[in-house]
């Protein structure tokens, strides 16, 4: 075979990139968020400092999974941006002084993995379930 090959998926719509993105964006800081407040700490005053470290983990996810080919693919993108998200975040976490106690690596790790991965899964399951 000599040339190209023609794609059989449909290149996703700037539309889906971008919902696509931002809906991981608001479940990462709603991550955040949720653990402020579980740990009775003030939610908005501090939200940031928690939520940059895996905000920006969650950047380098999108960027080395090429997210945007295929933004709601639960294995190809999913995973490596969940990933990305926890082993990053927690990375900067360490390089900014804030902590990374075990209990918390796992907690997060289950929670964003539920939340970035499973968004993605019921999105297949619907695409799916409208094909039929």
């Amino acid at each position: 075979m000599t040339g190209p090959v023609a794609s059989t998926t449909p290149r996703p719509t700037v539309a889906a990139i971008v919902l696509a993105l931002v809906l991981d964006v608001v479940l990462v800081v709603a991550f955040a968020a949720t653990g402020r407040a579980s740990h009775d700490s003030d939610v908005w005053s501090g939200l940031w400092q928690t939520a940059w470290p895996f905000l920006a983990g969650l950047g380098i996810g999108w960027i080395v999974t090429l997210a945007w080919r295929a933004p709601s693919a639960p294995v190809r993108t999913g995973l490596g941006v969940w990933a990305a998200t926890v082993i990053g975040g927690m990375l900067l976490r360490v390089a900014s002084g804030q902590g990374t106690a075990l209990p918390f690596i796992i907690v997060a790790s289950v929670t964003l993995l539920v939340a970035l991965v499973g968004w993605r899964l019921i999105s297949a399951l619907v695409r799916r379930l409208r094909r039929s």
